[in-house]
């Protein structure tokens, strides 16, 4: 086993045990639900935005290890952070999952690289994106996010009812 899939597995197994930022934020300002109808992942986030900076944010739901882990690396990630710049992260972990972005280039996402070996295993692509894209969603005052409503292979956002 790699230096980097031991580091992947640790990662993912100790968000999972630990995720940080897990409940429901009382006072939310966004809020969506994602879910992942092929897998059973489903996932709700609440944030509260104070101007154009994340001032808190929570998810909960019932999901596998990789995306709770992906969800609770993303709290901390944008927690405190711009919108644009979560929505920079947004992007780059997207281009992350699904190899094309390329590490050697200047980006934002530090240690959400541990993240980088997903996108050998495509079954699980959109597990690790989900939490992204319900983030996503939610910045834009769209209610729900599935999977399976997409215009790519990651996850497009659905609108409000």
């Amino acid at each position: 086993m790699t230096h980097t899939n031991s580091l992947y597995q640790e990662v993912i197994l100790d968000h999972n045990r630990k995720p940080r930022n897990y409940g429901k934020l009382e006072q939310s300002s966004h809020q969506a639900t994602g879910h992942n109808p092929l897998c059973g992942d489903r996932l709700d986030i609440t944030l509260h935005v104070d101007g154009d900076q994340i001032s808190a944010i929570a998810f909960q739901g019932e999901s596998c290890a990789i995306c709770k882990a992906s969800a609770s690396l993303m709290t901390t990630a944008v927690k405190g952070k711009s919108r644009s710049h979560a929505e920079t992260l947004i992007h780059e972990f997207r281009e992350l999952a699904t190899g094309k972005l390329d590490l050697n280039n200047p980006h934002q996402l530090g240690r959400l690289t541990v993240f980088s070996g997903i996108r050998d295993l495509p079954t699980r692509v959109k597990c690790a994106i989900l939490p992204w894209h319900t983030l996503q969603a939610a910045l834009n005052s769209i209610s729900t996010v599935s999977t399976e409503n997409s215009k790519d292979s990651a996850n497009t956002a659905s609108s409000n009812a």
